[in-house]
């Protein structure tokens, strides 16, 4: 099978349980965090500010500051046990595939406050473990490129992906999650870090191998999907034209630096090898960066549409803390209510307005392009005639699609019948280009694609939680059914997730936060 119609397959299948014959092993499954042993650590402090609101004025970080920074980012923040499944599970401010957590977060440090190096953050522990002590800021900036000016930041972020740690579960389908998973990780970093006054650049490219060997880990094993500089300036300098600026290959970089190898335990006695997964992450690496063009998407066809142009309102101010903790994921819990049409528009606005964001794909372009889109199927919302919509930012209005009640034909959609559509006035579905940036970005065009697909996810799920709503992302549904249902393919679009959002009741359960 190639691997386009690997991708291919992916959206086709909603099922997300593996190939014929799959089993899953859940006496030997992995942890849903990785720990590493025998290196330097350093406990964070766990006096935890239960408020997070945006601050005036940005402040260089102490290690305290950059401790609870990473802990609202991803941290264990809850243990619930409930009497219908018998088991402890550790939950964070994000949600995750089958609550399996295959994303790992690690940072440079620059800052004064701590032996300057590179981190892994261990969130089992909340501390830092050193994997390499030491100044890397030119290292770095030939990794990426040299599109960013690391002077000015204190810290790099990494988010990286452990395959085994959801493809135990989900087997090839968990390319898919994991893309969705590292997306909603940044967008809680990029909410987190505009409440503590930093500003944050999302790179998308950089060498792969180069990033790995700093950070000490096996491309077989783990993948740095993103990387993420953070300064206390209003902005991050994106160097928008390096042509000038001599580049290095990934292989010529790593040589500059001695290879190390860190142990780890994570469980799983035996890792099988998925050869799919493998072949996906080597053709997206990047082993040389060209000369960088600005990426731009394709203008897509609109038809006469009737509009609802919702009401002008306010941007949502909120305490990121206390929505974050709000935040839940209901399955039989919705109960369906009216919903009114300011909170819709709300609900909307927040979510696109909080979504714009900086990246090494855009260049410096004011306003940058939106690469997602945004569909969804509204009943018994007041003020909104029933029907399938598309949701225009830029106007600030809603597109009808198709008219009428269609909670039957999303119900029959569902391959997993987890919730109950009947329940819910508001399901949405972030919808990308259907050839997933390939021809534009290649094979890392599909990961890009899905983390900006989570990214927006993220904004979506905060947003609803601020408005006491609860919203469920679902992979288990058919694709292809919701394409047709709102017309997709005249826009060249592909329906990515979707997500059910409405009013809950609490599930019975036992919880606690973990914080002090």
């Amino acid at each position: 099978m190639s691997l386009e119609a690997f991708i291919r397959q992916l959206h086709a299948d909603g099922n997300g349980g593996g190939p014929p014959g799959w089993e899953v092993d859940w006496d030997d499954a992995p942890l849903a965090y990785k720990l590493y042993r025998g290196l330097p650590t350093h406990t964070l402090s766990s006096d935890i500010p239960m408020t997070l609101e945006a601050r005036t004025t940005a402040v260089e970080p102490s290690l305290k500051d950059i401790g609870h920074f990473l802990w609202y980012v991803y941290g264990l923040t809850q243990v619930s046990y409930s009497p219908a499944v018998p088991m402890e599970t550790y939950r964070r401010f994000v949600p995750s595939g089958g609550g399996r957590y295959p994303s790992e977060l690690y940072v440079y440090l620059r800052t004064e406050a701590g032996v300057p190096g590179l981190y892994h953050y261990d969130a089992a522990h909340h501390r830092l473990v050193l994997l390499r002590e030491g100044n890397y800021d030119s290292y770095l900036a030939r990794a990426l490129g040299n599109r960013c000016d690391l002077s000015s930041c204190f810290s790099v972020a990494f988010v990286s992906t452990m395959g085994w740690k959801n493809a135990f579960k989900y087997n090839t389908f968990a390319y898919r999650l994991q893309g969705l998973d590292s997306g909603v990780l940044l967008g809680q970093l990029q909410e987190t870090a505009k409440r503590f006054g930093y500003a944050s650049r999302v790179h998308f490219r950089f060498l792969d191998r180069a990033v790995g060997h700093l950070l000490g880990l096996s491309g077989s094993e783990e993948n740095v999907y993103a990387v993420i500089p953070l300064s206390v300036q209003s902005d991050i300098v994106l160097i928008d034209d390096a042509e000038g600026t001599p580049q290095v290959a990934a292989d010529e970089l790593c040589r500059e630096l001695p290879a190390v190898q860190h142990d780890y335990y994570m469980r799983s006695r035996s890792v099988k090898e998925i050869p799919q997964l493998t072949q996906m992450n080597e053709a997206a690496a990047l082993n040389t960066l060209s000369p960088f063009r600005r990426f731009e998407p394709h203008n897509k066809a609109e038809n006469e549409l009737q509009t609802v142009y919702l009401p002008v309102v306010k941007r949502l101010s909120y305490d990121l803390a206390a929505t974050s903790r709000a935040r839940y994921s209901p399955e039989s819990e919705f109960i369906l209510s009216r919903v009114t049409v300011q909170q819709l528009a709300s609900l909307l606005q927040e979510a696109f307005a909080s979504f714009a964001y900086r990246n090494d794909l855009d260049g410096v372009v004011e306003t940058p392009p939106i690469r997602v889109a945004l569909y969804g199927c509204f009943y018994n919302v007041e003020g909104v005639p029933d029907g399938a919509y598309r949701y225009d930012a830029a106007a600030h209005a809603l597109r009808r699609e198709l008219a009428g009640d269609h909670r039957l034909w999303l119900q029959q959609g569902m391959t997993l019948h987890n919730v109950n559509l009947f329940q819910v006035p508001i399901c949405l579905h972030i919808a990308g280009d259907d050839d997933h940036l390939i021809p534009q970005l290649g094979y890392r065009g599909y990961r890009i694609q899905q983390m900006e697909a989570g990214m927006l996810l993220q904004r979506l799920l905060l947003a609803a939680s601020a408005l006491g709503l609860g919203g469920r992302p679902l992979l288990g549904f058919q694709a292809r059914s919701c394409d047709e249902l709102y017309r997709m393919s005249m826009h060249g679009r592909i329906s990515l997730v979707q997500i059910p959002i409405g009013r809950c009741l609490p599930r019975p359960r036992f919880e606690g936060g973990l914080h002090s």
